[in-house]
């Protein structure tokens, strides 16, 4: 298809979801001011040709992490957004965080990782049945932590080592992941609205990052390329660095 005419195509997605509305002048950010196109009615519009224009970008890199089977893990804590970014990082077997981040799950990830290890334990003595040797107010117990475990690190299961990239809906919301990589050197991509700091976001999508629809379909548009472009599995000792990212 032709580059002119598939951007436009995109372009009419977006606008037809929702994707141009951010918020009030009064409440953006100032690093987001060069996406803005206007005001209408108080409400802030983004460029659209710019949101194209980003995610492309950010596709070519989700792209380059796929070639390399490198990992990206999905963060949404926002009610509008959980389901869709659970589903989609199930697809394409990513971790994910689809509720509230816990403080440290990079910083001190070898907490977390006993943590995980605890409710692999527990799956396990449910299916060999080795729970049963525990009293029915014991199982009970266990169950519970079980359960707390799942929602709090369940999306992390099977996440050994850091993620090479973190794909995050709302920054400002989520601003303990953002700080937590950027500490240790992680990209991030971003579905952004008008009132978020932009400045620790490698690759921004500017948009309605409160819209269902807008966040369905970024990040369908973000498994979709991982899945499009996942490279031949190698050993794990042979993987290449994190591809670097295109120059803005």
């Amino acid at each position: 298809m032709d580059t002119k005419t598939d951007n436009q195509s995109v372009i009419d997605k977006l606008f037809s979801i929702g994707a141009h509305f951010g918020y009030a002048p009064s409440r953006r950010h100032p690093s987001t001011a060069a996406f803005i196109f206007g005001t209408k009615g108080g409400t802030e519009l983004f460029d659209l040709e710019q949101t194209a224009d980003c995610l492309s970008k950010a596709l070519e890199f989700v792209a380059q992490l796929a070639a390399a089977r490198k990992t990206i893990l999905f963060v949404s804590g926002k009610a509008e957004g959980r389901e869709s970014l659970k589903r989609a990082a199930e697809r394409i077997n990513m971790p994910f965080v689809a509720s509230r981040w816990i403080g440290g799950s990079l910083t001190n990830f070898s907490e977390i990782k006993k943590r995980l290890n605890r409710l692999q334990e527990i799956v396990d003595m449910n299916q060999t049945g080795e729970i049963a040797k525990f009293t029915k107010r014991e199982r009970l117990m266990i169950e519970r932590e079980a359960t707390d475990l799942e929602t709090m690190f369940g999306g992390l299961r099977g996440m050994q080592k850091m993620p090479d990239a973190i794909f995050v809906i709302d920054p400002k919301q989520e601003a303990g992941v953002v700080a937590e990589a950027a500490q240790l050197g992680i990209p991030i991509i971003a579905l952004l609205n008008s009132d978020c700091d932009r400045r620790k976001v490698l690759y921004p999508i500017p948009g309605n990052d409160a819209a269902s629809q807008v966040i369905t379909y970024v990040v369908d548009e973000v498994a979709k390329a991982y899945a499009q472009n996942l490279g031949p599995e190698k050993p794990a000792d042979s993987l290449a660095a994190t591809p670097t990212p295109a120059a803005e």
